[in-house]
């Protein structure tokens, strides 16, 4: 069959119109920022996936403890108690005890409270206390006549001192730094400047009226220094002794051996 010339005009301008028609009303669409009619939506993108949490870690295992309250220290965990004790010491230092033991909710610590080698317990959780980290330690080995200063376990400083003589002996054992005193406060006999132990000398000389309480300190007799001389204190040079005042915290834990 053949089609009429003129029969091909009007279609083709029919087809003409319904593409202008179409383009114009997606031209429409897109100004008013929808979709094309024929397009699919494209799908919201996913969040972004959250890295897991990680568990918090637990402290360490504080080796001081700092005071801020009274706090009751006792025989054992949970039993009697030995004294309350409040945020300074007898000499007027912040109070901060050192940690030795740890026995569940409790913890040991190393007080001039208690008798030399017998542990004070407190709880771990008390409101009064204020956990902390020391990683300075002090060696005294008296057949040496030394104290080594440690940061961990190298050794900083060494310093040779003066030991108790025979009758009145340097006790051994484990003991704190409880305070940093000027020497000049009780006098020209302990130098510069005094740290005081948690130690007790059970043994002093006949009419000793010096206390009872361990120390390592200064001198105003340095030739006695390296040898058997006081009456159970450590006597060092003062400027070695000004070193250990500078660099030693309160709670610094004290090992002297024979």
């Amino acid at each position: 069959m053949r089609v009429r010339p003129y029969l091909v005009l009007p279609l083709a301008a029919l087809l003409a119109l319904c593409i202008y028609r179409a383009q114009v009303k997606l031209a429409e669409a897109s100004a008013q920022g929808a979709s094309p009619p024929a397009a699919e939506a494209a799908p919201a993108p996913l969040p972004p996936q959250l890295p897991a949490a990680r568990a918090r870690p637990l402290p360490p295992r504080p080796d001081v403890l700092s005071v801020r309250g009274d706090v009751v220290l006792r025989k054992r965990p949970g039993g009697d108690a030995v004294a309350v004790v409040g945020t300074t010491t007898e000499f007027g230092s912040p109070r901060v005890l050192g940690v030795a033991a740890r026995r569940g909710a409790w913890l040991g610590v190393v007080t001039d409270e208690q008798p030399n080698g017998r542990l004070a317990w407190v709880r771990a959780k008390d409101p009064g206390l204020r956990p902390g980290r020391t990683g300075w330690s002090l060696h005294a080995d008296l057949s040496e006549r030394r104290v080594e200063l440690r940061r961990g376990d190298r050794v900083m400083k060494t310093v040779t001192v003066a030991i108790g003589t025979s009758t009145s002996p340097t006790p051994t054992g484990r003991f704190a730094v409880t305070d940093k005193i000027p020497g000049t406060r009780y006098g020209s006999y302990y130098g510069c400047c005094i740290l005081a132990l948690s130690g007790h000398q059970p043994n002093p000389p006949p009419g000793w009226t010096g206390g009872n309480r361990l120390a390592i300190h200064g001198t105003n007799a340095p030739s006695t220094i390296g040898a058997p001389a006081s009456a159970g204190c450590l006597r060092a040079a003062d400027d070695d002794l000004q070193v250990l005042m500078r660099l030693v915290p309160l709670g610094t834990p004290v090992q002297i051996s024979a």
